[in-house]
Formats: structure tokens, sequence, C-alpha cells
């Protein structure tokens, strides 16, 4: 059965999700250039994996509300994580980090409507 609305059914098309990629893998691969501590270093790498797992869950169900919270949710924690884990004064890790995390919160707001209009179309149950 094909819906009339095109690309919008179908798995690993959406935009705000493959943004969600390359933004966990730009946060991951940040450490790589900018200086560290301890919490910069652990709360980049696993946030920015997080983010990655969670954009591939958007991707492949795209009517899933909850992956596009589950991105909002990551991009809150990456934004507080250098005033909470001590690396604010790390000027790249820090601004990487809120700007990641700013832009992970915005994509996962423009992801709801459209995954919230899916699933309220019954599009959740469907394998």
């Amino acid at each position: 059965m094909a819906e009339s609305n095109g690309s919008t059914t179908k798995p690993w098309v959406r935009w705000q999700d493959w943004l969600g990629v390359v933004l966990g893998a730009y946060l991951v691969l940040s450490t790589l250039w900018t200086t560290t501590n301890g919490g910069a270093l652990s709360a980049m790498i696993v946030l920015g994996a997080l983010l990655v797992i969670a954009s591939a869950w958007s991707l492949a169900m795209p009517s899933s509300m909850t992956s596009e919270y589950v991105h909002m949710a990551l991009g809150v924690l990456m934004f507080i994580a250098p005033w909470v884990l001590g690396y604010a004064d790390l000027t790249g890790a820090a601004w990487t980090s809120w700007i990641v995390g700013a832009l992970t919160v915005l994509a996962g707001a423009a992801a709801l409507p459209e995954a919230g209009s899916m699933h309220r179309r019954g599009m959740a149950g469907q394998h």
C-alpha cells in the first residue's frame, strides 16, 4: 500500500534525522581536534554515539515520536554538559557541545510534526 504523500512515509529519507547522524558523528570526531578533559571527552563521545543511534532509529521508523523526543533530550544534555561536567572553560569543546546541542533540539522539534502525523495515521504499527 503506497501512501499519496510520497517520501514522508518512507524510511531513510527525513533530512532532520540525517542531520542528527551528521551532528552525532561530528560531536564524536570533534574530540580529535578540540582540547578536552575527561568530562568533555566522555560526554562528546557518548552523547554523539547515542545521537547517531537515535537518528538511525528515526530514519528506520519515521513514525516514531519517541525517537524525536530522544533527539531533543540528547540535545539538551549536550547543551548543559559543559557546565555540568566542568568543561565550559574549554572553548572549543564547550562551543561544539552548545552548537551541536542546540541544532539537535531544533532538528528533533522540526521532525515532530511529520512523525506525529505519520503516527496518527497508524504508520507506527506497520512492519
